[in-house]
């Protein structure tokens, strides 16, 4: 089984439609439970920051993200799920993200000829051995929906960067965390690769 985490957030449905496709037992859920019971999980969204973290400790779901994951249950952030990882970001200044990895989420610099938000398809350029590429080109290309991007505190948890404006942090692993900013579940056949190998940690 795999838990999405439901926190009002967008996007939840796309990938709950990935994973069906995929053959899963997908539930999308805020109960403790359930979530401690789970395989797999999942934390995706598209959305504000502060917003967000205050949905999350609302629903009780900031103790259980904390303790899934550090009971080693493989659990995968996607875009704005990646941020919160995290502990702050500028988008929502004063606003403590879960803090389950080191770093910050900055705004992508104003550049000539680059709109933000960034909406499209960028080429990853992986730093180490990620476990979510396993068997993949290099360099392949992947959905990118955002306007802040990770700069992660220790760079040996980061295993891809992207290019726009300024090198962004677009994956992390750390143990059982995985997370992307960008949305494998809108990336086509690479995309569906990369939720392939998450589903077979």
């Amino acid at each position: 089984m795999i838990a999405i985490l439901d926190y009002d957030a967008g996007n939840i449905k796309s990938v709950e439609k990935a994973l069906k496709l995929l053959g899963q037992e997908v539930t999308v859920t805020r109960e403790r439970e359930a979530i401690l019971k789970a395989d797999k999980v999942i934390l995706p969204g598209v959305g504000a920051f502060g917003d967000a973290m205050e949905k999350i400790r609302r629903y009780g779901l900031y103790e259980v993200i904390h303790e899934v994951t550090g009971r080693g249950t493989p659990f995968l952030g996607i875009c704005l799920g990646l941020q919160l990882l995290f502990e702050r970001s500028e988008e929502s200044p004063g606003a403590e993200g879960l803090g389950i990895l080191k770093g910050e989420i900055l705004r992508i610099p104003d550049t000539p000829g680059l709109k933000v938000p960034h909406m499209g398809w960028n080429s990853l350029e992986f730093r180490e051995d990620g476990r979510l590429f396993e068997g993949m080109q290099k360099e392949p290309y992947v959905y990118f929906v955002h306007s802040y991007y990770l700069k992660a505190a220790d760079e040996g948890i980061v295993t891809a960067v992207t290019e726009y404006g300024t090198q962004i942090h677009a994956s992390v692993e750390s143990g059982n965390v995985f997370a992307c900013q960008f949305h494998p579940e809108k990336s086509s056949d690479v995309g569906i690769r990369i939720l392939k190998n998450f589903l077979s940690i």
